[in-house]
């Protein structure tokens, strides 16, 4: 399906972290780590290259060793501006795929990467996004590279933020992930989800 090209990773932290109260969720410590540290020791093995898609100063992510890519879209434009970006970097990489990561899901599936794949091949479909609990989780997806034009005239043109409006014009393929006996698409998104993000580390060490 990939042609023998690596898939390029994008680890999605451009967000304003309101709900937290501000700042970089992905660098709350979990477990005497920061969440971004356990998400890209996870996926790296996955993917390619990898980048990290953040606004701001760069520098604060120096320890992390990756490429640090702000929005190519103005105005914190949400999730799509990170997709576009990734697809854009992907591109000057010879990629033809992207697999874009959240970075406040601190529990990732080690075969994420691999089970959208075999899902788009299998299906024939455009795309993939994971699935758990009967919720999609859209920025976990697995995009085409040949759609980044299309994709920024959506955002330019049409005005199109919302990440389930421009997949809706596409196949996508939907991955469904157990949630037992944790969900691994639980996300920190407050302060009291580090307390429950903490219960569920002690329930993976017994795993």
């Amino acid at each position: 399906m990939t042609g023998g090209a690596p898939i390029a990773g994008l680890l999605l932290a451009g967000g304003l972290s309101r709900r937290m109260g501000g700042g970089d969720k992905c660098l709350r410590m979990l477990g005497g780590t920061t969440i971004l540290a356990r998400i890209a020791a996870c996926i790296a093995p996955q993917v390619g290259p990898l980048a990290l898609n953040a606004n701001g100063d760069a520098a604060r992510f120096d320890d992390f060793g990756l490429p640090v890519l702000p929005d190519v879209m103005p105005g914190n434009a949400g999730p799509l501006a990170g997709v576009l970006t990734g697809l854009e970097w992907a591109s000057a990489r010879g990629c033809s795929w992207l697999a874009t990561i959240p970075t406040d899901a601190p529990f990732l599936p080690p075969d994420l990467i691999g089970r959208m794949v075999d899902a788009v091949a299998s299906e024939g479909s455009d795309m993939a996004c994971a699935a758990s609990a009967g919720r999609n989780h859209p920025v976990a997806g697995l995009w085409p590279v040949r759609l980044r034009a299309a994709l920024r005239h959506a955002m330019t043109v049409e005005n199109i933020r919302k990440v389930d409006r421009w997949t809706g014009g596409y196949e996508l393929s939907v991955v469904e992930f157990t949630s037992a006996p944790y969900d691994p698409f639980f996300n920190v998104n407050r302060p009291e989800d580090l307390e429950r993000a903490e219960e569920i580390m002690a329930l993976v060490d017994t795993i």
